[in-house]
């Protein structure tokens, strides 16, 4: 199992929708992956959970068809490595049973709680100034005021849940989570418990709790899992999972990584300032850095990556692909009196084949993607995404153009402040995620940010891709220093300069936009909060 030339990983990729399961090489050629389905609960007050059970059920069953198909698989693969969305939280008993359902990123019902441990004065960002200055010199970052932080869900369930609070043995990130259920073991990795906002990581070397920032909490340190880097070997498959799932008993489980993490290695992007983009249902746009740096204005800092010793810019914008299944799911194939009869089973081909026909500007319609919110650069729950500049001879080819530009927008808003954080311009952008497949949306990128888009092959596999590399890196089948070779790339987008003075324009305009509504946005959907969280 360990000759690099035969030798395999089961990669797993917990995603918000469902889990992603590949065959991956030791030089990142996903052989197969196969897809699963999960359920996500929306709840009044800003509720977001899933069910745990649900997502062990998808990823056995995903895995149980992959290996059905590659009967000579099992015995070849050499570890198993998970990835998943980030900052969620899943309360399990001694015994490693969760007692409620996982709550995800996009829960924010922690928020008056986070603002109760991170309050004093005088206030700077809103933040007491003195439990501020330790965080940020700590941590190298503060919770965040949205409530969408770990430690945000962890304060909520004690404040409103104390009988699991109480009962709780660990609280574990969704990744490590599903390591438990492989292993037995509860740990996390020094990435995946960085925006529990707890650790001392100005050593990137010794990351480990702080008793300041425990105190600060009001969580204490036994109901936190034991910490190890993302290329230890955190144990062998439980034997009972390994007969159940036909894999060889003693096979290594590797602590693995976040998703925004892997797909930084997925995309080939593990030098320092090697920029990537992610569009999937949320985005975000980050390089390696060898240093730790905060900017609290714009919501980003460098934090511990899964390369041992590097650091890497956290941000994330929460809505990019997700808007076009918004558009398809709520406008234009609703269930309601209107609902079509047929249905075209994959628009998102359609989606691009009217974009590329669109002529650029989509006549001067803005859409604003900030439909859940937005974290970076601006970390403002209230505020809300739309359509501007709508005349009676907007069309539909000009809406849906619209919302493919409205993200992009959202990215070089995103990309001004990155490229101030690490101090240079950024080119040579690798593209990955389900956004990445669309070659008119990676142009539009391209135009819109005034940068070389690198599309990188099979982007949407670029997580399983990368957890699989970073197991193979774990046991000894290949070298951080081979993956950048190792990722192919596709197609390179270069920018039209026909369309840099348009874009300079609308982008200008859609900048404006949130300047001057974030007061209207906020006095409209806070209200509506606070009656979702008293109907709750």
């Amino acid at each position: 199992m360990n000759d690099p030339t035969t030798a395999l990983i089961l990669a797993v990729d917990l995603g918000t929708s469902g889990p992603k399961v590949a065959l991956v090489t030791p030089r990142g050629e996903v052989l197969d992956c196969r897809t699963g389905a999960i359920t996500l609960t929306i709840l009044p007050g800003g509720g977001a959970e899933q069910d745990p059970d649900q997502w062990w059920a998808s990823i056995k069953t995903t895995i149980a068809q992959l290996l059905r198909d590659h009967p000579d698989a099992a015995g070849r693969i050499a570890a198993i490595g998970c990835t998943s969305q980030w900052s969620g939280t899943v309360a399990v008993d001694e015994d490693g049973r969760h007692l409620m359902n996982a709550i995800i990123w996009m829960d924010t019902r922690g928020a008056p709680y986070v603002r109760q441990i991170t309050n004093g004065w005088p206030k700077v960002a809103g933040y007491g100034a003195p439990r501020l200055a330790t965080w940020l010199r700590l941590a190298g970052g503060i919770p965040a005021h949205s409530g969408k932080d770990p430690i945000a869900h962890i304060l909520y369930i004690k404040h409103t849940r104390p009988d699991v609070y109480r009962q709780t043995y660990k609280f574990l990130e969704p990744k490590d989570y599903l390591n438990l259920r492989f292993t037995g073991r509860f740990a996390a990795s020094h990435e995946s418990i960085t925006l529990h906002w707890l650790t001392d990581n100005r050593d990137i070397h010794n990351v480990r709790y702080d008793d300041r920032l425990l105190r600060f909490s009001t969580v204490p340190a036994d109901k936190l899992p034991e910490l190890k880097r993302a290329v230890d070997v955190l144990g062998p498959i439980r034997p009972d999972v390994a007969r159940e799932l036909g894999l060889a008993e003693g096979t290594p489980v590797i602590m693995g990584t976040p998703d925004m993490h892997s797909a930084a290695i997925g995309a080939g992007a593990v030098a320092d300032f090697e920029p990537h983009l992610y569009i999937g249902t949320s985005a975000w746009l980050t390089c390696h850095v060898p240093t730790k740096r905060v900017d609290l204005f714009h919501n980003m800092a460098s934090l511990p990556s899964a390369v041992p010793g590097k650091y890497f810019i956290a941000n994330e914008q929460e809505t990019a692909g997700a808007c076009l299944a918004f558009l398809r799911d709520n406008i234009l194939y609703a269930d309601d009196a209107l609902e079509r009869r047929e249905r075209i089973p994959n628009v998102y081909p359609v989606f691009d084949r009217m974009v590329a026909a669109t002529p650029a500007g989509s006549d001067r319609v803005l859409f604003t993607p900030w439909l859940h919110g937005e974290r970076t650069p601006v970390d403002d729950g209230l505020v809300r995404g739309g359509f501007h500049n709508l005349s009676l001879r907007t069309t539909r080819a000009h809406m849906i153009r619209a919302v493919f530009e409205g993200v992009a927008y959202n990215t070089r808003w995103l990309l001004r402040y990155v490229e101030r954080f690490v101090g240079r311009r950024l080119d040579e952008i690798r593209m990955i995620g389900g956004g990445a497949n669309s070659d008119v949306w990676c142009q539009i990128h391209a135009d819109v940010l005034d940068r070389a888009i690198r599309q990188v092959k099979d982007p949407v596999q670029a997580n399983v891709r990368g957890v699989g590399l970073l197991a193979a890196v774990a046991v000894g089948l290949t070298t951080f220093e081979a993956i950048d070779h190792d990722v192919p790339i596709a197609n390179t987008y270069r920018p039209n300069p026909a369309n840099r003075a348009l874009y300079d324009e609308l982008f200008a305009a859609y900048e404006t936009i949130y300047r001057q509504n974030r007061r209207i946005y906020a006095g409209l959907n806070r209200g509506n909060h606070e009656l979702e969280g008293h109907a709750e």
